[in-house]
């Protein structure tokens, strides 16, 4: 029978293992050698080598364990290692102790040998750390830094309006220099087009050829209500009080309206339906609806201005719930379509922008998708050279600026310190707890980067700057109890972004004060509105541009941008006045046919249908079921009434 006695000493669990069925006390002992397989089984803590010169490295503690009365030591086999010899009787051991740790494993120790076991060239390296750190450090703004070369500034073409300055443009005329005859005739085809589809997809509504006068109204009305906002739509043709408007019900009935909004469309209905069939596809085109517009608008933004010096890429956010729609939580508008912008930062015209798809569909030059829109938005041989580009952390990255460098573009930004070619070192960083004002530079080759405490910290890199110029700039501080403003120092490239990073949002400012975007689940009709007030916008901006390069004598000053609006819709009903009521030019399958009455089919239920002369003269009630063969224009045709005759005659 066995006695066991458990002592603890300093944190140790001493396990004294004595026999009574021994004759001496040494019978009972275990060897050193029937040690080895109880320490692999039972034990998880081994003694460190000792420190001492002297002791071998490979020396370990003799373990031992308490055998069985009638079992020996067993053979076992070391993993990855040879089978162990069996053990042999030997002299008897000291009594065995076991010194267990609790709750700590045994952790491998570097003794000053394994030190020593460290090549050369990894001291080496560690050294070459080490004064890398002391050299690469953050500046404070009392050290002097070096201030970049000026960079030349070479535009392609004379900065400003690029119309011609001696004439005497109209708010009709410079929109029509973003909404040309041959696009305005585009959208009129493709509009009669997707109604006739409707029409022969047995939807019941009436329709009346769309014509150039009945689009100019139409689009006066788009502005009209940018001006005047009312709770509904209906209300503008509401006659009683407190609506009682004149204008749209005295130049267009609000059937014909609606008419025309619902079956608005930018893009050919047969090219639609062949883009659908790639749906899924790599050749498939989310855009395609809004395509023939989006594409033109692009066009005539950057043909008719040339930027100044600093531009500005930012986003900008589309109302909209329809579909294909990201929602941004960070973003005033919270859902809607993204649009990536590059704006003149001196007036706000919106110089280049392209609709974000996803990112999946999104130009891949390996560098992400911030890279690729900015360098999709700088076409460098229509702009030019020496422009000054400023950007917010979104797009700003050291690869970026380098590349940009390289082609005569300096860059200003706010960035993210998780950026790949930050500095990392913390050699006199910026403390957490830094003073308003204070600032740390450091630079990299051509890229500065500052770090300057705000109300947060900000780190802002630059390739046109230096770190300090003695620049200052006013904040409320508060000091013993009370706050006074004070004048706080302020890295140079900070001033600078805050006064140039804001031309996209004066561009979204112009857009929003009189926007005419009307709620619709159509998305391609969302950005029908929004490309109108664009070229409303980019309009108003010219005339500013051009009054300034030749002042007409007789105004004092130029006109404000409501008084444009309200203009530019009065120019857009007399244009349309003044043009003839007549449908657009036949399609080449329709062009053998001739001006010639017909029947409307009997199977139709609105076999007869309002005169389109006679409503034209204010008689709403007469009705015909003889219509034109080639204008597709109901007309009365009677021995009493020839409309027929008459409306073709007041055609030619």
């Amino acid at each position: 029978m066995s006695e066991q006695q458990i002592q603890t000493f300093s944190g140790y669990e001493i396990e004294l293992v004595l026999s009574d069925d021994s004759a001496t006390d040494e019978e009972g002992l275990v060897h050193p050698s029937n040690a080895s397989t109880w320490d692999q089984e039972d034990c998880d803590y081994c003694l460190p080598p000792s420190d001492s010169e002297d002791e071998d490295e490979d020396y370990k503690p003799p373990q031992a364990r308490v055998p069985g009365p009638s079992r020996g030591p067993k053979p076992k086999r070391k993993r990855g290692g040879p089978q162990s010899a069996p053990q042999q009787s030997g002299p008897a051991a000291p009594p065995s102790t076991t010194l267990r740790k609790r709750g700590r494993p045994s952790l491998p120790l570097r003794t000053p040998a394994s030190k020593s076991r460290l090549s050369s060239t990894e001291e080496e390296e560690e050294e070459e750390e080490v004064e890398e750190e002391e050299v690469d450090r953050w500046h404070d703004r009392d050290e002097e830094s070096i201030t970049p070369a000026t960079l030349s500034f070479l535009p392609a073409r004379t900065p400003g309006p690029t119309c011609v300055r001696t004439t005497k443009w109209s708010p009709l005329s410079l929109f029509q220099l973003f909404f040309s005859d041959s696009v305005v005739r585009k959208i009129i085809d493709n509009t009669n087009a997707n109604a006739a589809k409707r029409k022969q997809a047995g939807m019941k509504f009436q329709w009346d050829v769309l014509t150039m006068k009945d689009f100019y109204t139409f689009l006066a009305i788009i502005i009209f209500t940018g001006l005047v906002s009312v709770h509904h739509r209906s209300d503008y043709w509401r006659k009683t009080w407190p609506y009682s408007f004149q204008f749209p019900g005295d130049s267009m009935n609000r059937n014909r309206f609606e008419a025309i909004l619902w079956s608005l469309h930018l893009s050919d209905p047969k090219e639609d339906e062949e883009n659908e069939k790639k749906w899924n596809t790599a050749e498939y085109d989310r855009l395609f609806k809004i395509k023939p517009l989006y594409t033109e608008i692009v066009n005539a933004c950057k043909a008719n201005f040339q930027p100044y010096r600093n531009i500005s890429i930012d986003e900008r956010m589309v109302q909209s719930k329809a579909c294909m729609k990201p929602y941004n939580k960070d973003q005033p508008t919270k859902w809607g379509y993204k649009l990536f912008v590059l704006a003149d930062v001196s007036i706000g015209y919106t110089w280049n922008f392209h609709v974000y798809v996803g990112e999946s569909e999104s130009p891949s030059t390996g560098r992400g998708l911030s890279y690729s829109t900015v360098m999709d938005l700088l076409p460098l041989p229509l702009l030019g050279s020496g422009y000054l580009l400023y950007t917010d952390s979104h797009y700003s990255s050291p690869a970026l600026f380098t590349d940009l460098l390289k082609k005569n573009i300096g860059c200003c930004g706010t960035i993210r310190t998780q950026r790949i070619g930050i500095p990392k070192t913390r050699v006199n960083d910026l403390p957490k707890k830094a003073e308003r004002g204070d600032m740390r530079w450091i630079r990299r080759g051509d890229l500065l980067f500052v770090k300057w405490m705000d109300t947060r910290e900000v780190t802002v890199c630059s390739t046109v700057h230096k770190a300090y110029s003695g620049q200052t700039v006013q904040r409320k501080l508060k000091a013993a109890g009370v706050w006074e403003s004070k004048s706080i120092p302020v890295p140079d490239a900070i001033v600078d972004y805050n006064r140039s990073m804001g031309g996209v949002d004066l561009s979204h400012a112009l857009i929003g004060f009189y926007s005419v975007r009307h709620k619709t689940m159509r998305w391609y009709k969302t950005f029908f509105y929004h490309f109108v007030d664009i070229a409303v916008a980019n309009s108003y901006l010219l005339h500013k541009e051009l009054w300034k390069l030749r002042p007409d004598p007789t105004q004092t000053k130029t006109l404000t941008h409501k008084f444009f609006r309200e203009q530019l819709a009065k120019e857009m009903l007399e244009f349309a006045g003044g043009l003839a009521a007549r449908p657009p030019a036949p399609s080449p399958s329709s062009s053998s046919a001739a001006c010639l009455p017909a029947f409307f089919e009997s199977t139709d239920s609105q076999a007869r249908k309002h005169c389109k002369r006679c409503t034209g003269a204010g008689l709403t009630r007469v009705k015909t079921s003889i219509y034109c063969l080639k204008c597709k224009v109901p007309l009365c045709f009677t021995s009493k009434k020839n409309c027929f005759r008459q409306w073709h005659e007041e055609l030619s």
